[in-house]
């Protein structure tokens, strides 16, 4: 089977960074359109979209005419879909509401309350549209809108009801109150929460499945370590790669029963790098998004930004800066996010009422799957890590489930068996890959067995390698590689704070069925570092 033109010859696409692809197709790309809509998509005209309603189809006709969307439709028939939530940059006080409409709206707008039958508040919203240029004989041209709402000055510790609406669709209105969901802000103290992770999810009936999962865990919020639906099919961040964004409108459309009610926390992976949209190829998510926006550069990498729940800081990292596997935006910030999260772990591990820091990206800075380890994010990150006295970091990337022993200064500083209790300030950090988010899964390098809660095996050392910067593989043996597992899985912790303050850490198969769990706390050491960093000596 040949392989589709996309508009770049691929010796030429090769030599070219991300930004280049991206100019060269702005003044390149044919202007021939065949107009879809996201309606086209949400209303089930895709094949195969598991539980669409409709009779199914093509989107578009060969012959070029538009396909059954226009984007001239009236707003009393025009439904919301694929809410989704995310903190704003102070989870106790703000709050983003997100979705998409199949079509273009006049006025969109949230309404807000304290009760459901109460939604007296009204904010407005702000329309993203993204044109999504066609390919003759591959893709037509794609139009998507959508729709985000900031809510800030709310109360801590408060359940919110909301719904979505514009001009002619009113979430208040008796037809369409079932559409109604709700959020929880972030307690004014901290208390007692769960999270849950996971990375490389895409749209199918596993990655549904897992989003049970998640949801019986009762979490204040998800953290996404990126690859998030893979509209982009390659992951090379080039414009030879497969993609059709109408993807993003089944994902969302799968993802809302969790997201409308349950913070999404993405970050970005190698898939997520969309080269249509801007140089960095990270136009994409700035549409579908919106991201606390306190991170180095929120209007050009969304994907990197902190936020504070609990007792519990979070730093979320664009790792496709630094990866030296898949090198298309290596180096795009010029250090400064590096720079960024020096400063921002010194202030987090400083900052009063912070027990513990979590870091999360998408490439594996401890895996032997797969994509194995990356020696970019090693070289440029784990430094910081170490210094600032990280105390959990989790990626994805790799299609399976794996967890370290403590690592210090690239050795086991101790060893972590299931069940165990690790202190960062003696150990060193704990990394979890927790790639098993819903998309087909990898395996462990040849005669490698898993080794989990139940099923555990004898621990040898695992023949693996690491990425360097010219993009070759350099040998190694990886005595850290505690806990594997080759299934799909998901991280749910508990956060406990007080005068013992812990993360139990639980790894979940998509049976429900435990298969890792180890726990987090700082001894009197890591407390003495943070005071002294905090200036109270």
């Amino acid at each position: 089977m040949e392989t589709p033109d996309f508009g770049i010859p691929p010796r030429l696409a090769r030599r070219m960074s991300m930004a280049e692809q991206h100019d060269y197709l702005r003044t390149r790309l044919t202007r021939r359109r065949t107009l879809v809509t996201a309606g086209a998509v949400a209303s089930g005209l895709v094949a195969g979209c598991s539980g669409a309603q409709g009779t199914g189809g093509a989107l578009g006709t060969a012959d070029g005419r538009p396909g059954p969307a226009t984007s001239r439709v009236p707003g009393a028939a025009t439904t919301p879909f694929g809410r989704h939530l995310a903190f704003g940059a102070d989870p106790k006080t703000r709050m983003r509401i997100s979705w998409q409409v199949p079509f273009a709206v006049k006025r969109p707008y949230v309404r807000v309350g304290l009760r459901p039958d109460d939604l007296g508040r009204r904010i407005e919203a702000e329309v993203r549209d993204l044109h999504t240029s066609g390919v003759q004989g591959v893709r037509p041209t794609v139009e998507q809108y959508y729709v985000h709402a900031a809510l800030d000055g709310l109360r801590p510790g408060t359940t919110y009801y909301y719904g979505v609406g514009h001009e002619g669709w009113d979430p208040a209105a008796p037809d369409h109150r079932s559409t109604i969901a709700s959020f929880r802000t972030a307690p004014a103290t901290p208390e007692r929460f769960v999270f849950t992770a996971f990375g490389d999810q895409g749209v199918g009936q596993a990655a549904n499945a897992n989003d049970h999962v998640l949801l019986r865990q009762n979490p204040a919020f998800h953290l996404h370590a990126g690859d998030i639906c893979y509209a982009d099919g390659n992951g090379t961040g080039t414009t030879k790669d497969g993609y059709d964004p109408r993807s993003w409108d089944l994902f969302l459309k799968q993802t809302e029963p969790v997201a409308k009610s349950v913070p999404w926390m993405v970050t970005t992976g190698n898939h997520d790098m969309e080269a249509w949209y801007s140089p960095d190829g990270y136009g994409g998510q700035l549409a579908r998004f919106s991201l606390p926006g306190n991170g180095f550069d929120p209007h050009g990498t969304p994907g990197a930004y902190a936020f504070t729940y609990g007792n519990v800081a979070f730093v979320a990292l664009d790792a496709n800066d630094v990866s030296y596997e898949i090198q298309a935006n290596l180096g795009h910030t010029g250090g400064r996010q590096t720079a960024w999260l020096d400063r921002k772990l010194g202030e987090l591990r400083a900052a009063k009422g912070v027990d513990f820091v979590v870091v999360y990206f998408h490439h594996c800075a401890y895996s032997t799957s797969q994509h194995a380890s990356d020696g970019g994010v090693r070289g440029e990150w784990l430094p910081l890590f170490a210094r600032h006295q990280v105390d959990l970091v989790i990626n994805g990337h790799n299609h399976v489930y794996e967890r370290t022993d403590a690592v210090r200064n690239g050795e086991v500083g101790r060893t972590v068996p299931i069940g165990a209790s690790t202190d960062p300030t003696r150990d060193g950090i704990v990394y979890v890959t927790a790639g098993g988010g819903g998309r087909d899964l990898y395996s462990f390098p040849s005669g490698v067995k898993d080794s989990y809660e139940g099923h555990v095996t004898r621990h040898d050392a695992v023949k693996t390698f690491r990425w360097t910067k010219s993009r070759t593989q350099e040998a190694e043996s990886a005595e850290w590689s505690r806990v594997r597992y080759t299934g799909f899985s998901l991280l749910s912790v508990e956060a406990e704070a007080g005068t013992s303050p812990r993360l139990k850490v639980s790894a979940l198969a998509q049976s429900g069925d435990r298969i890792d769990h180890f726990e987090v706390r700082r001894g009197a050491a890591g407390e003495g570092a943070r005071r002294t960093r905090a200036g109270h000596t």
